[in-house]
């Protein structure tokens, strides 16, 4: 499962992620850049620095995807699998302990969620739309957004992420809680990014725009990995005080 020869025909990423989404739909294009950094897959450059893959690379991450679906395994055993194969040697899989369809049922953010669409027209909402939309009065909007909830933009405008949030304040209002009682969240949040700065930092202040382009997939994949702990958390904590 070594990479291909740079006369072997080669895929974009763009190709890869469509021939792997009809088998693995939860795949992005964040997932295969990560799979890259952790050395799972080293795809051809061009001097452009664009990827190019080989059928051998695109088979090397199907059995990435493979055993995290269907053994749940992790990252540092895939890559001993990986290098046995690479050595001519046949990997030793565990077998499954528990039916892991039950276990990778749980709903949660991918890394693409965080990953900012460019090339379409931004929202663009004025504060009487999003007073409306939201359902919220301008006395609680005015205190989320002193709060640092809510923020509008350049001429006074709020974006798509601002209405997002201020619906779901409106929600939380309306089961008795108070604008004050939601900037924990937004402390919460800060301290969330500071710890993925810290991380990804070093790497995302290198010249280099390809090693800038891995640390904002991997801040991407650090925080979908963030909100689905944090959810899970809750979820146990809610089923310890009332029960399932």
């Amino acid at each position: 499962m070594a990479n291909g020869t740079p006369r072997e025909p080669r895929l974009s990423i763009g190709a890869v992620l469509t021939r792997l989404q009809a088998d693995f739909p939860d795949v992005t294009l964040s997932k295969i850049r990560y799979w890259e950094t952790e050395g799972l897959v080293t795809p051809h450059r061009k001097p452009s620095g664009y990827r190019e893959y080989s059928e051998r690379d695109v088979e090397r991450l199907r059995f990435v995807m493979s055993a995290q679906r269907d053994r749940y395994l992790p990252l540092k055993v895939i890559r001993d699998e990986l290098e046995a194969l690479d050595r001519g040697e046949e990997p030793q899989l565990p077998a499954p302990r528990m039916p892991m369809a039950a276990v990778l049922a749980t709903d949660g953010p991918a890394p693409d969620d965080f990953v900012v669409t460019r090339g379409t027209a931004p929202v663009r909402v004025d504060r009487s739309d999003l007073l409306t939309t939201s359902g919220l009065d301008a006395t609680a909007l005015a205190e989320l957004e002193h709060f640092g909830l809510v923020k509008a933009g350049p001429g006074g405008w709020f974006d798509a992420d601002a209405v997002l949030t201020a619906r779901i304040a409106a929600e939380l209002i309306a089961a008795g809680l108070e604008a004050r009682h939601l900037r924990s969240f937004r402390t919460a949040a800060d301290r969330e990014v500071d710890t993925i700065r810290q991380l990804v930092g070093p790497q995302a202040r290198q010249r280099d725009p390809d090693a800038r382009e891995r640390a904002a997939a991997e801040a991407h994949r650090l925080a979908a990995t963030i909100l689905r702990l944090h959810a899970l958390l809750v979820k146990s904590g809610l089923a310890r005080d009332l029960g399932p």
